[in-house]
Parts: structure tokens; sequence; C-alpha cells
């Protein structure tokens, strides 16, 4: 029960967020579901709307956050996004969410960005690191430890991360202040680029060795 109030306070502060912090348009109609048809539809901040007299409660539902994730991966975590591609009754609502879960004993959700919202993270199980860093010159990182029910922010397009601390698994639920925020893992970025950055310039840029740079980027 005390973790459906912690859902249903997220909500609630992800749409506050929303109403401040949102980097989507604000709506001008009741609702825009996002449909791929272009026929005979309203193109609305880069999707189609669906005619209002046809939207379904489907249209705004989506089932399974109760699912605990598979986390046997390279970072032992995973998160289950909930925006406008899984729900596109959130489309120019300026809200979305995830579910994360971690593994025990170091699941990490790696250091990466936002581009275009602001995230309020709550965790209900386990006990996570959490942190950000600020932007050029300071890189001032702001981190700290949460226990259940406890709330940290993350700012718009800053670089944060979540580490498992503890031994068991560990579940947290964001809200974020975009119907598609957007997600940018900077190690995948940096290293496993489609193509590849040079060798010369990362190595550089990294103070690493050429050898290693190469390895770093023959793993993506």
């Amino acid at each position: 029960m005390e973790a459906h109030k912690i859902i249903v306070a997220i909500f609630i502060l992800a749409l506050a967020s929303s109403l401040t912090l949102a980097s989507d348009p604000s709506p001008l109609q009741d609702f825009c579901v996002a449909i791929n048809d272009p026929k005979g539809s309203v193109f609305v901040n880069g999707k189609f709307c669906k005619d209002a007299k046809l939207a379904k409660a489907d249209d705004f539902y989506f089932s399974g956050l109760h699912i605990r994730k598979n986390t046997s991966n390279t970072f032992g975590s995973t998160v289950t996004p909930v925006n406008v591609a899984q729900m596109p009754g959130l489309h120019t609502l300026g809200i979305s969410m995830v579910r994360i879960d971690y593994a025990p004993n170091g699941g990490l959700n790696p250091p990466h960005t936002h581009p275009r919202a602001s995230e309020i993270l709550v965790v209900l199980e386990g006990t996570l690191h959490v942190g950000f860093v600020t932007s050029n010159p300071d890189n001032h990182l702001i981190s700290k430890v949460l226990y259940p029910g406890d709330v940290f922010v993350f700012p718009v397009g800053l670089i944060h991360f979540q580490y498992n601390i503890g031994n068991t698994y560990a579940v947290a639920f964001a809200g974020l202040s975009s119907e598609n925020p957007g997600v940018i893992t900077i190690i995948n970025a940096v290293f496993g680029s489609n193509p590849s950055i040079d060798a010369d310039i990362l190595a550089k840029a990294f103070n690493l060795d050429r050898k290693m740079v190469k390895n770093l980027q023959s793993e993506f």
C-alpha cells in the first residue's frame, strides 16, 4: 500500500515539475494522441494526432511497472520507460516516467543525460548512491545516498547516475518533464558511436593510450 502511495506521489511531482520545467510546447487542446497515419490528422510537435473523438482509454494506459526486470547485463540495471512511444496519450502533455531495476551489489544506471527533461526519482526498494555533475568550469559532483521513500532531482541536461550500494535488489521510479526526454549514455556515445570517433581524438581527449581506446571501441 505504501508503494502505491509513493507511485501516486511521483506522478503528482512529475506533473508539477512539468508546469515549470517542461521543454515540450504547451498544448492548445485537451490532448493529442500520437498516431503514425497522416491521413486527416493534425501534425503537432513531431507527431500526428488522432481525431479526439476516436480516443480510447488504452491510449492513456500502460501496464507492467509492477514487474521486476532482468538485470543480468553489463551494468546490472534495466530501465522500463513509459513515454510517448509506449503511451501515445502522453503526446503534448510534457511528462513521462520510468521504472529502474538494479542488481544487488553494484547495479548501475551509468552516467547519462536527458537532453530534454529534468528528472525526479523516488526509491521504492534498496539503497542507491545517486548524483549529478554541474556544467563547466566547476564540474561539481552533488551526490547522496538514498533509502526507500527518499526523493532526488536531476536537473535537465546534466550528467547523472544511480548505483546500488546494497546487497539486495533496488527499485526506483522517476518522473521526467518531457513526453520524450531522450537519453545519452556517456560511454556509449563516446566509445560506441556509429561511425566511430577517431581513436586519436579520444586518446588525446581522455589522456589514454590509442590501443586502449580501440579496445574500448571494440566492445560496442
